[in-house]
């Protein structure tokens, strides 16, 4: 038997206004959480808002989260920005992501991604072949900060895995 373990490094930004927090991602967080009040969340409440920052000028990219009544038909607001991004900005790389939720979390954790939404997340890193910087907030005020999907998904599932 070996055991094995694996280290997860990430940044916890007091608030928005944390002075080590790099100014230029400023709007996009800010974006994010404006895009909660475009969520389209009537059975959950639970709103949800996201942006993309592309590679090539900075341009940012709302999504927000859309329910209807058969769950499994909603659309996650990481998603929405994804492929927003993607239609605006044909072959543009993402730099950035930043999620916000309309909740206080009741844990020491950020409320992060869905499993879909990584694979997305992931796909798209893989796609263009670099890291996407995660932003996560809440109406608590941290803001986290994960250095790409890996760092929330370490044994991702990728075409390679396809044979």
């Amino acid at each position: 038997m070996k055991v094995k373990s694996l280290n997860l490094s990430y940044n916890i930004f007091d608030s928005i206004r944390d002075k080590a927090l790099d100014q230029q991602y400023l709007p996009l967080i800010n974006a994010a959480k404006s895009a909660c009040n475009l969520a389209h969340a009537p059975y959950s409440n639970f709103k949800v808002g996201a942006a993309v920052m592309m590679k090539d000028n900075d341009a940012i990219i709302q999504g927000a989260n859309q329910e209807n009544a058969a769950y499994p038909m909603c659309t996650c607001a990481e998603q929405v920005a994804i492929y927003n991004a993607a239609i605006l900005h044909p072959g543009v790389p993402v730099k950035a992501l930043a999620v916000h939720v309309n909740v206080v979390p009741t844990h020491n954790r950020p409320p992060s991604p869905c499993g879909a939404c990584r694979q997305v997340i992931l796909e798209t890193e893989l796609k263009y072949g670099g890291d996407i910087q995660i932003f996560i907030s809440s109406q608590a005020d941290e803001v986290f900060l994960f250095p790409n999907i890996k760092s929330l998904l370490p044994f991702y599932f990728s075409g390679d895995d396809l044979g």
